[in-house]
Formats: structure tokens, sequence, C-alpha cells
């Protein structure tokens, strides 16, 4: 329990950091890892089912999966444009009510996508529908990082992740049983229906103190939600509330904003982390909305049949995940991402190669699933334990919104090209592997910058005085 010290002036200074992490994990907790995953789930199934059934709706638009790099293209422009926009935006006026607004947008707009007629209307109503759903998984790890208690942080964050793979299988579930009883439609229904759902939820756990501490720490309802959390907490009036040793902000003094992400002490880690997220976002993006196409397309495989194994080997991802989150407090961090790229490098040239439906080919998917999974969950929390509150969403809003953009580049252009150019499965999942290479040097290299510890320079930064008119 954080207890208040009586400076001079007679105003007690509270220290809110601590008093979060003095706190036992009780129901509060509970609920609230359980609504940001839920919020993560919505944004996992969303971007795994459009791939999964990508050919059904073009057959569906009496078009061939080839024309539909457009809808890809134009998904990933709003989601660029949502993760540099919509995280800011939560950086300043709240984590939930942003949440909230997000969740209903893609819910609206994924339901409108079921009467879509041509590719041109589902591709302008995928790219409305990005801005809003391509947040949800930086503000809701802000939101969830900070009201946790530092003990459990980074597993708590791991566990919602979680939930971001379980989407991905759920949208395997529609692909392999629904697709055939309820058409192309059941994807678009399914998440805005869980869009829906979602925005009631938020409004049963508090704002992140962290925020609000951040933005004003006069705010009234630092105190009331302090009150909530524990009834046993002394609170007097007029606390001081602070942030570890983050000082209060003095009149005059400006808030921190997004720019601040291209200052020292964070210009090095925020350039390396944009090239890694550019990198592995891209690669994620290129194979959840063309891996199926590829099997199908160059191997004869049926979707249905990959979807199976797809959903099989989600059990990797889960692990992947967990293992990164109960790890990365008990080894370097660093190093320990390092080797789940280099393994995922490996097992996507290894299906590339391996005949399909083997033992040998689904312990290739599961490890890749493991190790993809495992090790863009490492990445989210490099970048959402880096930075301060004031710029928490921005900063992993902003390292994903490269990742965004890397979706736009390497899924419409690569995949379609591949097709195109009629390449082999061996070359094309060889060609896919080597970003995955390239993101574990850029995370060795983020590693010995910070001296193998996240968040080396996570105490927020002095604001620059407000000149004086």
């Amino acid at each position: 329990m954080a207890q208040p010290s009586q400076p001079a002036q007679d105003q007690t200074r509270f220290d809110v950091a601590e008093f979060i992490d003095a706190r036992p994990i009780g129901r509060r907790e509970i609920l609230l890892l359980f609504v940001c995953a839920s919020v993560l789930f919505i944004d996992g199934f969303d971007m795994y089912f459009f791939g999964k059934i990508l050919p059904a709706i073009a057959e569906g638009l009496n078009a061939e999966p080839a024309e539909m790099r457009d809808v890809i293209f134009w998904t990933y422009v709003g989601m660029a444009v949502g993760a540099f926009t919509m995280p800011p935006l939560a950086d300043r006026i709240g984590r939930r009510p942003v949440l909230a607004l997000c969740a209903f947008g893609f819910g609206a707009l994924s339901i409108a996508g079921a009467f879509a007629q041509t590719v041109t209307q589902m591709a302008v109503l995928r790219g409305i529908s990005g801005i809003f759903f391509s947040a949800m998984l930086p503000i809701g790890l802000s939101l969830l990082s900070e009201m946790t208690p530092k003990r459990k942080r980074a597993f708590f964050m791991a566990l919602a992740l979680i939930f971001f793979s379980t989407g991905s299988a759920a949208s395997g579930v529609v692909a392999a049983w629904l697709l055939d009883l309820y058409g192309w439609q059941i994807g678009f229904w399914v998440g805005g229906v869980l869009g829906f759902i979602a925005v009631p939820l938020l409004w049963l756990v508090p704002e992140s103190l962290a925020f609000r501490v951040s933005r004003n720490p006069k705010d009234p309802k630092i105190a009331t939600t302090i009150r909530k959390l524990d009834a046993s907490q002394p609170i007097y009036g007029g606390e001081a509330f602070y942030l570890g040793d983050i000082k209060p902000r003095l009149a005059g003094e400006a808030k921190a904003g997004p720019l601040t992400l291209l200052r020292p002490p964070y210009l090095l880690q925020t350039l390396i982390l944009w090239c890694a997220c550019f990198l592995a976002l891209g690669n994620i993006a290129m194979l959840a909305n063309w891996l199926p196409t590829f099997f199908q397309e160059m191997g004869g495989i049926p979707i249905q049949e990959f979807a199976i194994l797809a959903m099989i080997s989600f059990a990797g991802g889960a692990a992947g995940t967990l293992t990164m989150g109960f790890l990365l407090d008990r080894l370097n961090p660093y190093w320990l991402i390092t080797a789940f790229f280099l393994i995922d490098a490996a097992a996507l040239y290894a299906m590339g190669i391996l005949p399909f439906g083997t033992g040998a080919f689904l312990i290739a998917m599961i490890a890749w699933q493991y190790t993809q999974i495992g090790g863009q969950t490492g990445i989210n929390t490099l970048a959402t334990l880096g930075y301060p509150p004031e710029i928490r969403s921005s900063g992993i809003g902003w390292a994903g919104g490269w990742g965004r953009i890397a979706g736009i580049i390497i899924p419409a252009w690569a995949g379609s090209k591949a097709l195109e150019m009629a390449l082999g499965l061996e070359t094309v999942m060889g060609l896919i592997a080597l970003p995955a290479l390239a993101v574990a040097v850029l995370v060795f290299l983020l590693g010995v910058a910070n001296g193998g510890k996240i968040g080396a320079h996570s105490r927020a930064p002095e604001p620059e005085p407000v000149p004086a008119e």
C-alpha cells in the first residue's frame, strides 16, 4: 500500500506508481486483463480472417484473388493512418474513450462490409475500418500495462496478447467450418458484433491512473479511482499525485508530445523499433493475407485443409506468447527476442520445402507460430515499457504504424507479384524468411544500445518551458 508523505506546506505527496505496484492481483486486475484481452481478440480476428477467406471473398465479388490487392492496400493505408493518429489522441484524452470509439467504428464498418458488392466498395470500407481497429492493440496494451503491478506487467501483457492469437484461431474456425454454411459475409458479421460488445466492456474498468497523473496531477478523478480500487487507502484531499521519480509538472510547463520520440534519449530506440516493426509486422501482414493463397495456388492445397493446420498451430502461438511473457523478466530480453526471430526464419523456410500435411511440416508450422507470435509479443513489450506514460500510446502506436505501412507495401505489391511471376513455394517462403533474420539483428543491436534492459530511458522527459508572452 502506498503511504502518503507529509512535506512542507501541508500538502500530501502520493506515489501512484507505488500504489499500483503494491496492489495484490485481485478481481479488478483480472477484469482489466479480460477487457483488454477482449480488445486484442477483436484486433487479431480482423487481421487474420480476411486473408484466410480471401479467395472466397474474391469469388463472391466476381473477382480474381490477385485483384484483391487493392482491398489489402487500402486496408493498410487506413491502419497506418489510425496507428499514427489514434494513439496520440489516447495520450491526450484517455485510453478508454479512444478504445470505445475504435471498437464502435470498427464494428459498424465491419457489418457494412458484409453488404459490399464490388472490390472498390470493399476497399473503401476496409480502408476506413482500418483507421479504427489498428489502434486497439497499442492503446489496449498501454491501459493494461499502466494499471498492472510491475511484477506481473510483462506476464499480463503476454496473456492479453494470447487473445490476439485466439482471434486468429477464431478466424480459422470461420474459414474451416462456417464459410460453406453462411458464405464469405460471416467473417464481417462476427467481427462487427464483437466490436459492439467491446464498447460496454470498456466501461467496467477505470481510466489509466498513470495517464491521469501525467496529464493533470490535480485531477480529482485520480483520488476517486484510488478509493474505488482500495477503500482502505488514506486519501485526505489535496494530495500531490506523482509517478515514482517523475516530478510533477509545474505551471507553465509544456506537456510532452509524440515528437518527443525523436529526441534524446529516445531517438535511437525509436528508430530501431520502427525498423523492426516495419519488417516484423510487414511479414505478418504478408503471411496473414497471402499464405493460404500461396499454398492453394502454388501447392494445390485447399483453403479448408490449410485452415485446419493453422488452427492446430495456434497452440504454438499461444505457447510462444506465454514463454515470452514468463522469460522477459528472467533473461536478457533482447537476446531472447533475437533467438525467437532466428528460429522464425528457419521455420518459414522449412515450410516451403517440407511436404504439406506431414509431421515435419506441422512441427515447422507450430515453430513458426511459436516464434512469430512470441517474438512480436517481445517487440510489443519493448515498445510499451520503453516509454513513459505521456508518450506510451504514441510510442507503441507509431512503431506499429510503420508496421502498417509495411503492410501496405509488402502484401499489396509482393503478394500479388509472387502470384503473377509464378514463383515456386520454396522460393517464396525463402524470401519471406529474410525479414525475420533482419529483425533478429535489429533487436540484438537495440539490446547492445540499451544495456540489455527494457525501458532504460523510460523516465518521463523533462518538458520544455512554454515561452513567456
